[in-house]
């Protein structure tokens, strides 16, 4: 206690009395040397708390302002994102032949196209002057994007240009130009296939060599033609045989599973968004583009055309087929015979005086060995840097031509023409395996010893194989086409899942089909009345999108052959169309249906003998087939019309434009 003040239990009096006599002063403990609790008192004076000088002080450091936490993990994020697309663009570039970016920029075309469709497709477009400014803009994107990446792009681009007779004019234009050659590789990826796949050089393959070695076959480095997949080089082995080489493009491996894949994306999408149904159809075509690729189908499907043929007496000796040497062939390699010859959109050529001599045929024709090439005219040797390239010109055997080079192979177009429409007709008919790509390009021209056109089937690679029930159901369509039998094409075609029987046999007869009851037609036009020019337009157009979707119908039962089939049969008129007409198409076409229903082993002997007789029947309801095929030829002679396939065209342009559709046939032209 100090005078009288009580202490606190615990504490000590010295802590008391300095806070007494200092209260802001910190308390202080006793000093352990110290033996009392004495009361400590500072010496020094004291002396207020003053402000420092801003002299003596250091000089701020500048604020660092951070942005948002939000903001800088956006930032890393768009960093990391960039980063990862540029690798990926590289490595894709680089060692998967762009297949990354072709499907990238194929979904991207898809969706603009798909939206454009969805939101201007209608008589008065908010954002287009008209439907056929929105049909023009598109049309240049597709083909663009068919145009940039190329490869199996190139070979769907000219599947579309095939049907452009059916597309809006505007795709059609824009389409006409997908027959030009495709850019060829540079030689050093040609020497990769042949590596890859032989596991040897070019020169260690086919027996050749580039610096003139005794003994030894040449071989050109640049190609002869450039396709959407491969490219061919002609070469003349150690033994003398003249062969083309079919090599194809080393990106197509990599690009090939990503472009089916894509294409089956946007059917999938597509079929969704427009209601139409046609995904069930894409994985058939997809598989058929896919065998397209591989060389050794190919090389199967030509060794088996060359052995139908052969045993077929009304072709035999007519059409040829070039040999296949397995051993110099491959997956992505395949070497055939060479072909001299006139490719059929040559008409002059075809057609033009013969200046060989008498009983003589064109190089090769018949089977025969090509003739040597004299010694001094096969090589022009470019010496590079390098001093090991050199190319060689095509063998010059043109001499059947004259010395003015305007001569021709004297043969008549009827001839040509009517051989092409019998192979296909016995394709379809009467052996179910029809070759798929017959454009001019893949057709040749030679004239045999005795004068006689012989036609020369090339690319092998686009097949179809038809199964004996569906064979018999497509050439007795046909025939009931021919003969008006109504009810037997409707019962055909429910089978097949068709619910439009009249539109379906006016796509397969490529003319207008008078025989139905002409239903849909009156419809059309019923709807058409009382409405402005864009209204009509666009119901037109509507309704053509919804009989097409009337002969899909029960996609479930489509024959998916009728795919190619169709396409088949469009190249075959084009074909026709352009040498002006010089067969009646349907006629012969319809022949061989017959024919085929009376020759079928599929069937039993009674009812080939009742299709025997039936067909005879049919000879003689054709000759009405032929009136107007000469009326036609008759009006061609005087110039009034251009022939019976020109004015099957003037009656299906009536017919489609109920339709909403322009037809346009200038695919075989540029």
């Amino acid at each position: 206690m100090i005078h009288g003040l009580r202490l606190p239990r615990g504490a000590h009096s010295h802590h008391v009395v300095q806070r007494l006599l200092n209260p802001r002063a910190p308390l202080s403990s006793p000093s352990p040397f110290s033996t009392s609790w004495a009361r400590r008192i500072h010496s020094s004076q004291f002396q207020p708390l003053r402000p420092p000088n801003p002299a003596d002080l250091p000089k701020p450091r500048p604020r660092v302002i951070k942005p948002p936490f939000r903001r800088r993990k956006w930032v890393r994020r768009l960093f990391v994102l960039s980063a990862i697309i540029g690798a990926g663009y590289t490595l894709d570039k680089q060692f998967n032949a762009s297949a990354l970016i072709r499907s990238f920029r194929t979904f991207r075309t898809g969706l603009v196209v798909g939206l454009d469709y969805k939101i201007n497709f209608r008589a008065h477009p908010p954002f287009a002057p008209s439907i056929e400014a929105v049909h023009h803009r598109n049309a240049e994107r597709v083909f663009d994007l068919l145009r940039h990446n190329g490869g199996l792009y190139l070979k769907i681009g000219q599947a579309i240009a095939m049907q452009s007779a059916i597309l809006p004019p505007e795709f059609a234009k824009m389409f006409a130009r997908m027959f030009d050659d495709a850019p060829q590789n540079e030689w050093h990826e040609v020497e990769k296939v042949v590596r890859e796949d032989f596991g040897k050089s070019v020169e260690e393959v086919f027996g050749v060599s580039f610096t003139g070695e005794p003994g030894k076959g040449v071989m050109e480095k640049t190609a002869r033609a450039s396709a959407s997949v491969a490219q061919v080089h002609w070469a003349r082995l150690a033994d003398g045989r003249e062969v083309a080489i079919k090599i194809q493009k080393r990106e197509i491996a990599n690009q090939v599973g990503w472009d089916l894949w894509t294409f089956k994306v946007v059917a999938k999408i597509y079929s969704w968004w427009f209601d139409i149904p046609m995904y069930s159809l894409v994985p058939y075509i997809s598989e058929r583009l896919m065998l397209e690729t591989d060389f050794v189908v190919e090389a199967d499907n030509a060794e088996e055309m060359k052995n139908l043929v052969a045993g077929e007496r009304r072709l035999s000796g007519r059409v040829y087929v070039p040999e296949v040497y397995r051993e110099l062939s491959s997956k992505r390699v395949m070497t055939a015979e060479f072909i001299e010859g006139v490719r059929l959109w040559d008409k002059e050529g075809i057609t033009g005086k013969w200046q060989g001599g008498w009983r003589e045929g064109s190089p090769g024709a018949g089977g025969a060995r090509l003739p040597p090439i004299p010694y001094g005219t096969m090589i022009d040797v470019q010496v590079p840097d390098d001093a090991t390239l050199y190319e060689l010109h095509k063998p010059n055997r043109s001499s059947w031509r004259g010395d003015n080079g305007k001569g021709g192979l004297g043969l008549p177009l009827k001839q040509v023409m009517g051989t092409i429409v019998d192979l296909f007709g016995a394709q379809m008919f009467l052996w179910g395996v029809v070759h798929c790509d017959p454009h001019p390009g893949n057709i040749f021209i030679r004239r045999l010893p005795n004068g006689q056109p012989e036609v020369v089937l090339i690319d092998h690679g686009l097949y179809i194989r038809m199964s004996p029930r569906f064979r018999h159901q497509y050439a007795l369509f046909w025939k009931s086409l021919m003969a008006f039998d109504n009810k037997t094409i409707s019962e055909i075609v429910s089978q097949w899942g068709i619910n439009n029987p009249d539109v379906f046999a006016s796509a397969t007869l490529m003319r207008p089909y008078e025989g139905g009851d002409q239903s849909t037609m009156a419809g059309l036009k019923k709807t058409a009345s009382g409405k402005d020019q864009a209204e009509r337009a666009y119901e037109m157009q509507v309704k053509g999108r919804d009989a097409i979707k009337s002969i899909l119908g029960d996609e479930t039962k489509w024959p998916r052959e009728l795919i190619f089939i169709g396409r088949n049969l469009r190249i075959v008129q084009g074909n026709n169309q352009f040498l002006g007409s010089p067969v009646n198409r349907i006629k012969l076409t319809s022949l061989w249906a017959s024919r085929a229903l009376a020759e079928s082993r599929d069937l039993t002997f009674g009812q080939r003998w009742s299709n025997w007789i039936k067909h005879l029947r049919f000879r003689a309801v054709l000759a009405l087939s032929d009136m107007v095929f000469y009326y036609s030829k008759l009006k061609q002679v005087f110039g009034v019309g251009r022939g019976m396939e020109d004015d099957i065209e003037q009656h299906m342009k009536v017919m489609a434009k109920d339709f909403g559709v322009e037809l346009n046939h200038g695919v075989f032209e540029g």
